[in-house]
């Protein structure tokens, strides 16, 4: 068999080592210690905004402490993209919320600001106004950051902004993750960057940052016992894991030049096959191509060449089957233009990573192009 090819496998530099080794050496292994501290503010240096972050250990849980900083519990209603991955919306039933999904707009494949308005106007007028909107970039494409907010601005809700998949793209310039009032990072072992497993909060205030790393510390008040006013959460990351995050940083730029070229192969590749078209970048959008994503003309030629793939020992994978799809979201209320239903059906995510060799990506491409036999 020929050897496997991933969608997105990590992609080490070679000094995650000497941070990790650090950490072993002075033994800090808990969860605090100088990589923590330092991961974090490589992380504020790069977003270049006033912004404060605190290292998780995962998006999933900077996701579920965003909506505790914004006071959200049982009974409340929380707006969500649709097209997305479930980790976006699972926190808001941790707490109790209810879920309300929005779904795309064909330019970005993000939330519509149209369709967002209707549904914060279809609430309202059921007497359930939403307490806060989840906006994803969504495979590494921003979304439509002056729409969203200004829908968002005008009727008093706060933005957590999912940044998971976005590191390293930009909007008019502004790095993604720092747009929202709050925003959530990613570094799951298929990320532009990893730690394995981990994640961030973004915050605008040190406050919030404070809050959050209490409560991710298991909410331990300041006594010389174990004393407890608040429920709380092993939320932290640690200090070897933040050491692989430390030198992930050192390499971020050339992973999302490394991914862009890639998109950049591909699409300049596969041009004339009429089945296969491309989301482009609208002006002002920037992004780090996470994924590459293409579009095939139907959900037949998008699964055959998927299992064509496959043959090829070459992994591919569907675009994320919206939430409002999902069995465990079927009765949350929804707002639905069919965008997502047909770019779940007819969308395949190729191979990406920043690891790929050439003859790799001559593999995937000379499969595709036998495929439609060009």
């Amino acid at each position: 068999m020929k050897p496997k090819i991933w969608l997105s496998s990590p992609h080490m530099c070679g000094l995650e080592q000497t941070y990790i080794k650090e950490a072993f050496d002075t033994n800090w292994v808990a969860p605090l210690g100088p990589n923590v501290n330092g991961f974090e503010n490589d992380l504020q240096q790069y977003l270049n905004q006033d912004v404060e972050v605190a290292a998780l250990a995962s998006g999933t849980s900077a996701l579920h402490l965003s909506l505790i900083l914004l006071g959200i519990g049982q009974g409340d209603e929380v707006i969500c993209q649709s097209k997305t991955f479930s980790a976006s919306a699972n926190p808001i039933v941790y707490q109790g919320a209810t879920p309300v999904f929005v779904d795309s707009e064909r330019e970005t494949w993000n939330m519509c600001p149209v369709l967002l308005e209707d549904a914060i106007k279809d609430r309202i007028s059921k007497g359930k106004t939403p307490k806060a909107i989840i906006a994803v970039h969504l495979y590494g494409m921003p979304y439509k950051v002056k729409d969203i907010h200004a829908v968002a601005k005008a009727y008093n809700i706060p933005v957590i902004e999912d940044s998971a998949e976005s590191l390293g793209s930009h909007y008019k310039g502004q790095n993604c993750g720092t747009f929202g009032d709050l925003a959530i990072l990613s570094f799951n072992g298929n990320k532009i960057i990893t730690t394995s497993g981990g994640g961030a909060l973004v915050t605008r205030t040190i406050e919030d940052k404070q809050k959050a790393v209490f409560l991710a510390t298991q909410a331990r008040d300041k006594a010389p016992h174990y004393q407890h006013s608040h429920i709380g959460y092993n939320y932290r990351m640690s200090n070897i894991v933040a050491g692989i995050g430390r030198g992930q940083m050192t390499i971020l730029d050339s992973h999302v030049a490394k991914r862009r070229s890639n998109h950049a192969l591909y699409s300049k590749t596969f041009k004339e096959i009429e089945q296969i078209t491309f989301l482009e970048e609208p002006e002002g959008h920037f992004s780090n191509r996470w994924l590459s994503c293409i579009l095939l003309d139907s959900r037949g030629t998008r699964e055959d060449l998927r299992l064509a793939l496959e043959k090829e020992n070459i992994e591919s994978r569907p675009l994320w089957k919206p939430m409002h799809q999902q069995p465990v979201f079927k009765d949350s209320p929804s707002f639905i233009n069919g965008v997502s239903d047909d770019l779940f059906d007819r969308g395949l995510c190729l191979p990406s990573g920043s690891n790929l060799s050439d003859e790799e990506l001559n593999r995937v491409i000379s499969t595709i192009n036998m495929y439609f036999a060009v």
